[in-house]
């Protein structure tokens, strides 16, 4: 059984579809990369699934459990779902560590001490101990993003969604952040990420999926959608993205 299945998802906003019969598996320990030009459902799909927003129609099931289902405990699906933000959404008021604690007290009622020493694990994780005093506006933007992932997985959630998670950065704090998405793949962390950098796409070694116009145009090995595809859209997207 996949860890997480979509069918036919669909999702409008003022009666405009954006997203539109979306299927997708993801298994246990994969990561996959959802791509496709701006304003082609991205995001929306990650909002559907973790119930930030309520698609208009479709099914998701996590574990095999309809999250859709009338009654549904959103706030503790939330909770196995991690989300790391496209702008980190890190807390300006609290330290490196106050922001990777503050769900552990706050959602799981973690004691103080505890709740440290979980949040320690994951920033040293990865590697940002040393920094568990700092607050954002004295962090980089990749030490920022890392700060995001081990607040994320400070919930031992039972998959990964990001948004975005190189969007903000310059290309060598992007690349830490690829290297730290790699070594939880390497750690069979189940993964979903949005994104628009084909450099992420490639290193992380997923399988993508290509969206546009809120449809699932294509799924394979980064290599096959970004060579000479037939589909002209997906030829077109990629040889673009390649230029910039």
């Amino acid at each position: 059984m996949a860890l997480l299945t979509v069918r036919n998802l669909a999702m409008e906003y003022g009666g405009k579809p954006v997203l539109r019969d979306v299927n997708l598996d993801l298994d246990e320990g994969e990561l996959k990369v959802v791509m496709g030009p701006s304003g082609c459902g991205k995001s929306t799909l990650l909002r559907c699934l973790n119930r930030l927003v309520t698609p208009t129609a479709g099914r998701i099931l996590f574990r095999g459990e309809d999250v859709l289902r009338p009654g549904a405990d959103v706030r503790a699906l939330r909770q196995r779902m991690g989300f790391v933000f496209q702008g980190f959404a890190l807390y300006r008021h609290l330290t490196a560590l106050g922001n990777v604690c503050l769900g552990l007290r706050k959602l799981r009622g973690m004691s103080a001490a505890a709740a440290q020493e979980r949040a320690r694990h994951e920033l040293r994780r990865m590697d940002m101990l040393d920094h568990q005093d700092k607050y954002p506006a004295q962090l980089s933007g990749g030490q920022k993003q890392r700060v995001a992932i081990a607040r994320a997985l400070a919930m031992d959630p039972d998959v990964l969604f990001f948004d975005e998670p190189t969007s903000a950065l310059d290309p060598l704090m992007s690349r830490e952040v690829v290297n730290v998405i790699r070594q939880l793949r390497d750690d069979r962390v189940s993964m979903l990420c949005v994104t628009h950098d084909l450099y992420l796409a490639r290193a992380a070694g997923g399988r993508v999926l290509f969206l546009n116009q809120g449809v699932v145009q294509a799924e394979g090995e980064a290599e096959e959608l970004f060579g000479d595809h037939a589909n002209p859209h997906i030829r077109d997207f990629f040889a673009q993205a390649g230029q910039k």
